[in-house]
């Protein structure tokens, strides 16, 4: 089967916001209303189930603004298996937000996937960079993928450590 549009985050491949497998994962951005219930299930189950947080707490706002960019990674059968979100903050910055990885696929390198979809997306829209809130745990996740902790920021739940997280993405 040939794949128009494969997107795989190297310089001259297609752009991002075209269908991307990669490593057997497709990650879009959901369209369908199975989809988007996935999306925030794996949302809520990964970033606010385990605080004891309401559902509808993994959504913002902004999740509806035209120019938000959402990632779903779908496993081959076809789940929900990674998340996130970019946003642009300014002309030329964009905020990653809501990454998530369901706990029996974490370590698979999926994270890394839809970071680099979000920011060929970024991109595409021609913002420089990249800032977001990183948990304590990922620092070292985003510290691989080219960001640079700039701050400590604030505490999630009265108990999760946040850093404000940076990266000038290259241009194409």
């Amino acid at each position: 089967m040939a794949l128009a549009g494969l997107y795989t985050g190297r310089k001259g491949s297609r752009p991002a916001h075209v269908l991307a497998h990669l490593c057997g994962m497709l990650i879009k951005s959901p369209t369908s209303p199975a989809e988007w219930a996935a999306y925030y299930d794996l949302r809520y189950r990964v970033l606010r189930q385990p605080w004891q947080q309401p559902r509808g707490s993994e959504r913002s706002d902004d999740d509806a603004a035209p120019q938000t960019v959402h990632a779903l990674a779908l496993g081959p059968d076809g789940r929900a298996v990674a998340v996130g979100r970019l946003h642009p903050s300014s002309a030329s910055e964009g905020q990653v937000r809501y990454m998530a990885v369901a706990a029996e696929s974490q370590g698979q390198g999926l994270g890394g996937q839809v970071l680099s979809y979000l920011e060929g997306r970024a991109r595409e829209l021609g913002l420089g960079s990249i800032s977001l809130h990183a948990r304590e745990a990922a620092v070292p996740f985003y510290q691989q993928h080219g960001y640079e902790m700039i701050a400590p920021s604030h505490l999630l739940f009265v108990q999760i450590q946040h850093y404000l997280m940076r990266k000038q993405l290259p241009s194409v």
